[in-house]
């Protein structure tokens, strides 16, 4: 049996010491190497990689895909852990606590998982919590806690991301089709993609076993720009036209080429946010992500139908 433990990386090479240390310190039951795929950096990330893989622990490995974005990262990902029985994934901006390669290990090989997740954890302690950001807005960071004791996961409402995820790599072994969909690529610092929940779908369409383990368990530091409402509401835009473009069917009743529904929607939406806004209730930004989504559902729905044109 082998592990890779990866984390694909851009532009992050300050954290890649403490994140690299962690990742070595990590007492696993079977052996592993960790994966660092450096996606087109242009800070000091070759350098800094170059020099961790030349220090003691477990092996690092790097790799470079030149082919901008997380999507082309983490099937790269993918395509170099084929030989390997579990890939790990972590983000670049977070740390991994004890115990969570073990919980990996013991949900695949003794529990029979296919597919496992863990806590994510918010860490504010470089940029503080600003006081407007709510419980309910945390999951839209990447936190996840579905309480403390395992689950099977078998529907949506227990979602599961790469932010703190592992695979059997037989599930990519027996189809080289099952990657991640480039439709939904980030790159850079662009914000959104949502690659890791169509994965998780498709994985939940298909009955793979997938289980959920409180024991495994990452701290994700967010930068300074993601702690502001402005990012929440693009955030839902750019999921609002992926949803519109890639996921809603095609309707045969369309008014300036979208369905009157969503047309309906929109104005309800932003009618219930700016209400919200004007008597300052409390909800009012979850509303406007609301409302930003309806857009962005309008606008990706009618880019694909002038597409088609």
């Amino acid at each position: 049996m082998k592990l890779t433990f990866a984390f694909c990386t851009y532009n992050r090479a300050r954290r890649l010491d403490r994140l690299v240390r962690a990742m070595r310190a990590q007492a696993s039951p079977i052996p592993f190497e960790i994966l660092a795929v450096n996606n087109n950096s242009t800070d000091d990330t070759p350098a800094v990689l170059d020099r961790l893989a030349a220090e003691p622990g477990a092996p690092l490995r790097v790799v470079t895909e030149t082919q901008p974005g997380i999507v082309p990262a983490r099937n790269r990902a993918i395509e170099e852990t084929l030989g390997s029985d579990i890939l790990v994934f972590i983000d670049d901006d977070e740390l991994p606590k004890p115990g969570l390669l073990a919980a990996v290990v013991g949900a695949i090989c003794d529990e029979g998982a296919e597919c496992v997740g863990g806590k994510v954890q918010v860490d504010f302690s470089e940029h503080p919590r600003p006081p407007w950001l709510e419980d309910d807005l945390l999951g839209f960071l990447a936190e996840v806690d579905h309480g403390s004791e395992a689950i099977w996961i078998n529907d949506t409402n227990t979602p599961i991301w790469t932010a703190n995820i592992a695979y059997a790599t037989e599930l990519f072994r027996s189809d080289p089709l099952l990657r991640f969909d480039p439709r939904y690529n980030r790159v850079g610092a662009d914000v959104g993609g949502g690659e890791d929940g169509i994965m998780f779908r498709t994985l939940l369409d298909r009955g793979a076993r997938i289980r959920y383990r409180p024991d495994m368990k990452v701290l994700h530091a967010v930068d300074d720009w993601k702690l502001r409402r402005s990012y929440f509401l693009k955030l839902h835009y750019r999921a609002g036209v992926r949803c519109g473009r890639y996921q809603l069917p095609t309707y045969a009743r369309t008014l300036f080429d979208v369905p009157p529904f969503l047309l309906s929607q929109l104005v309800r939406q932003f009618s219930r946010a700016i209400g919200m806004q004007l008597m300052q209730r409390p909800g009012s930004l979850r509303q406007a992500m609301n409302a930003t989504n309806a857009l962005g559902c309008l606008v990706g729905y009618r880019r694909r139908k002038q597409t088609q044109s």
